[in-house]
């Protein structure tokens, strides 16, 4: 009886991880079996990336946000406990945005937060 090695399926095998490590250099992008440890690491760090992206802009929007509020002569703790304060219910990633495309926007949400950081030290 012949070796059956049910070809088709392992060439198809073979082809999508060449496939997915297309572009990788070297042997990583040619030799099955380097490849496929290339393409099984590929995938961790882009899974863990995935995660990894939103702490990313979330810390960028935070530096966005605490340059313009100092550029008014505020901290970025004190302007998000002012926020907070006035009732204001905008994310980080929109306050990034209005502190660099809409700076007069962004002076108005500063003022309100002032004025009511100062309605919360008056009242304590």
């Amino acid at each position: 009886m012949p070796r059956a090695t049910n070809s088709p399926a392992s060439r198809k095998r073979r082809k999508r991880i060449l496939q997915a490590a297309k572009g990788f250099r070297g042997g990583r992008s040619k030799l099955i079996t380097t490849a496929k440890d290339a393409v099984r690491k590929a995938k961790q760090y882009h899974y863990r990336d995935r995660k990894n992206r939103k702490r990313s802009f979330r810390n960028l929007w935070v530096q966005r946000i605490n340059a313009a509020c100092r550029g008014e002569g505020m901290t970025y703790s004190r302007f998000i406990e002012g926020l907070k304060a006035s009732g204001i219910e905008l994310d980080r990633k929109v306050l990034s945005d209005m502190a660099i495309h809409d700076a007069e926007g962004f002076s108005k949400i500063l003022a309100a937060a002032k004025k009511a950081l100062e309605a919360k030290t008056a009242a304590a």
